[in-house]
């Protein structure tokens, strides 16, 4: 009779742990998923690869996203940014291949930074000395994005998020 009763005691711990594993295991939401956009800009195949942070009440710019400092243009990896052809980024000339993608938040204008190494963790291991372009842009307001998205249109693409805009121009 005790082993019968420690037989059950035992099968329903077992059932108890492999409830809580199946429970516990579950996916929870990424907090910054990674996402994606494609785009033909003047006849070039443009791709950008990102984290997509939401804002959840958080001042971003001067907060979150420090002003005057590199940041990786999303969340946790780099972004990658990349183009099948030669383009021209704000006049300026990058070659086609695949690049970090980062920026440098002012209070009045932007610098966007295309960085020949393109997978990285963050900005940590940033290195200017490995930039293949920078350009200046200028940001505008724009309406509320939730999420940060970037798009590309026929005039080139930009980072889209809290309720600003930051174009940049490709041909």
């Amino acid at each position: 009779m005790k082993k019968t009763i420690q037989l059950k005691a035992a099968v329903l711990f077992a059932f108890a742990m492999l409830f809580s594993v199946i429970t516990f295991a579950q996916d929870k939401p990424v907090a910054s998923p990674r996402d994606s956009v494609s785009g033909k800009v003047n006849g070039a195949t443009i791709s950008i690869n990102y984290g997509s942070p939401s804002v959840k009440g958080r001042k971003v710019y001067g907060g979150l996203v420090p002003l005057d400092s590199v940041w990786r243009a999303g969340a946790n990896e780099a972004t990658v940014f990349t183009t099948s052809k030669d383009i021209t980024v704000q006049g300026k000339k990058l070659p086609a291949g695949t690049y970090g993608f980062f920026v440098i938040p002012t209070a009045t204008t932007w610098t966007v930074i295309f960085n020949k190494v393109a997978k990285q963790w963050g900005a940590y291991k940033y290195d200017k000395t490995k930039d293949a372009l920078r350009v200046t842009v200028k940001p505008v307001k724009s309406a509320m994005n939730e999420r940060l998205v970037y798009k590309i249109n026929a005039k080139g693409f930009s980072l889209n998020w809290d309720k600003l805009s930051v174009p940049v121009a490709v041909k």
